[in-house]
């Protein structure tokens, strides 16, 4: 396979992909979570309708079907977890307090290297049914890839700006992407520890919000934790009888 034709992004391709991720945040977040969810399940379909490319890719017949399983599964969390994650919280006093889960903004992701497909998805897949958009580092070993899901994503309903997908070498964007100001989140799951180190000093300055590198078995059940990880809590006091 001859790779020798994906681009190399460049600082100035990750600010244009900020910027238009920032711009799409307003839209997406604002649609409503029964609607996002359907649009990660149109996702999971035009993966698998694209099954024979990925496999000639390299990727394992398996691997396709997890991946696939993997969106069918956050695209049914969308509507599902804000009654998991917030609530109604006592409070002394003639109150409602009420807690609700909101997107951060705009999450810089790394794919994982480990795992082309199934790694990739589940990076993009709970930044996205949450609300947030995204800058996707796609895994140097794996532009073809990510490339693919690109074409995916662009065939199916995702709004323009909401997934941005960037080939080449996130050694050399990566530190950009978690300086960037106008970056909320980082998901650091293809980093490197050096690399994590080196990106979670920069995301400090901006304070960003930081999930770190892990070793996971992409295959097994994920969790909420990247879920919980593009959200964050708002507390809304009310007056009772008034």
């Amino acid at each position: 396979m001859n790779d020798s034709n994906v681009a190399l992004a460049s600082r100035k391709d990750l600010r244009d992909a900020v910027t238009a991720a920032r711009k799409a945040f307003p839209g997406w977040s604002g649609a409503t979570a029964y609607n996002r969810g359907q649009v990660v399940y149109r996702i999971a379909e035009m993966v698998e309708a694209r099954r024979k490319e990925f496999r000639s890719l390299g990727v394992p017949g398996e691997e396709v079907d997890a991946a696939i399983d993997r969106l069918v599964w956050y695209a049914g969390w969308s509507d599902k977890i804000a009654q998991v994650l917030g609530g109604a919280n006592p409070v002394a006093g003639p109150y409602f307090n009420l807690s609700a889960p909101e997107p951060t903004g705009v999450t810089g992701l790394l794919a994982p290297a480990d795992s082309a497909l199934l790694g990739l998805v589940s990076v993009i897949a709970p930044a996205i049914v949450t609300g947030n958009t995204a800058v996707v580092l796609a895994a140097e070993a794996h532009p073809l890839v990510a490339v693919t899901v690109a074409e995916a994503l662009a065939t199916s309903d995702v709004p323009a700006g909401v997934v941005n997908i960037l080939t080449g070498r996130p050694a050399e964007t990566a530190p950009w992407l978690a300086s960037h100001a106008d970056v909320n989140a980082l998901d650091l799951a293809g980093a490197d520890p050096d690399l994590a180190r080196t990106l979670e000093t920069a995301a400090a300055d901006t304070l960003k919000r930081v999930l770190r590198p892990d070793t996971p078995d992409w295959y097994a059940d994920p969790g909420l934790r990247r879920l919980k990880a593009h959200l964050e809590t708002k507390t809304v006091w009310h007056p009772k009888g008034v």
